[in-house]
């Protein structure tokens, strides 16, 4: 740490974290960019039929879910080697060192790209959809007697 003349603490930032800022900044555009978003939906909506809403989990959803991570990782992968001069997939990894320390949930959101049961939800949410079965919460809720 490093003090100023009138006592205030100022710490010293390295060159390692000005990068891990920079990358969360560019993965955050990334994730939160309207391209990004329109493919994950494509993605959801082309293949939400297969999922059901059961506790087990078929087989199936297995190659739909390695599809997913691969084609959400080749995009990111592919958008953060436009922003960022010399950036490597090693750089990405490492950020998982750096987890809690990163502000808002820009890591948090990339986590759940491979948390399963994230994905399933997302699937089984876009089937309701389709479906009607979404709950329409604006003309307010019914109440009945027991």
């Amino acid at each position: 740490m490093g003090t100023l003349e009138e006592g205030f603490v100022v710490p010293f930032s390295s060159d390692s974290d000005a990068h891990f800022d920079a990358v969360v900044g560019h993965l955050e555009d990334v994730i939160t960019d309207e391209d990004f978003k329109l493919l994950q939906r494509n993605f959801i909506n082309n293949c939400c039929q297969e999922f059901e809403d059961t506790e087990g989990n078929k087989l199936t959803y297995t190659p739909i879910f390695n599809e997913y991570i691969s084609l959400a990782e080749k995009y990111i992968e592919e958008q953060l080697l436009e922003r960022i001069l010399g950036f490597t997939m090693a750089t990405f990894t490492t950020l998982q060192h750096h987890r809690d320390e990163a502000v808002g949930d820009i890591l948090q959101t990339l986590l759940t790209f491979t948390d399963f049961l994230a994905f399933k939800e997302m699937f089984l949410d876009c089937k309701a959809e389709k479906e009607g079965q979404r709950l329409d919460l604006s003309r307010g809720l019914v109440e009945t007697s027991l």
